[in-house]
């Protein structure tokens, strides 16, 4: 789980640097979206809670460590598809079919949480994956929907990139 509001005053100098790019994303990901994904709308796009609490009968709380958990599960994904993108283009260039079906089961799993929480933006972004082809587009669409995550909950954003930091330096 993610750190509360309060922790954010027990920040380490040494994340300032991660600290900044979280900033950069959100501040870059509006101008962002708006230049690539203009036809979506989204780059305005603010979530409420309150349709995923008053649709879903639950508890805030509860959606709010569901959020956390598809934040999580979002910036954990972002390398996969990057990673299944890339495998994409190097057929591409070989000249073999190109199979987009682990990509396209990938934006699925990740379709069917944002539409439980009701997450709209990302609900258009994951749709986009899982019919697009055109493989620029969707390194376009990874990184509108990493900026959708991370302007759900900056601060469960920060945690998360610096333990998959951590993780991956070890």
């Amino acid at each position: 789980m993610c750190m509360n509001e309060d922790s954010i005053d027990n920040r380490r100098p040494e994340n300032a640097e991660l600290r900044r790019s979280i900033d950069k994303l959100i501040y870059d990901g509006y101008s962002f979206m708006e230049q690539n994904l203009n036809d979506l709308n989204i780059h305005n796009y603010r979530y409420n809670i309150n349709n995923a609490v008053d649709e879903l009968d639950l508890e805030e709380d509860l959606i709010i460590q569901l959020l956390e958990d598809y934040i999580i599960q979002i910036l954990k994904s972002k390398v996969t598809f990057y990673e299944l993108i890339k495998k994409l283009r190097k057929a591409e260039l070989n000249n073999i079919n190109l199979d987009y079906t682990e990509l396209r089961d990938l934006a699925h799993k990740n379709l069917g949480v944002a539409r439980n929480l009701r997450i709209d933006d990302s609900q258009k972004i994951l749709t986009l994956l899982m019919k697009e082809e055109d493989l620029d587009y969707m390194r376009i669409c990874v990184k509108a929907l990493e900026v959708s995550a991370v302007k759900l909950n900056p601060l469960c954003a920060y945690e998360t990139m610096k333990l998959i930091k951590v993780k991956n330096s070890l």
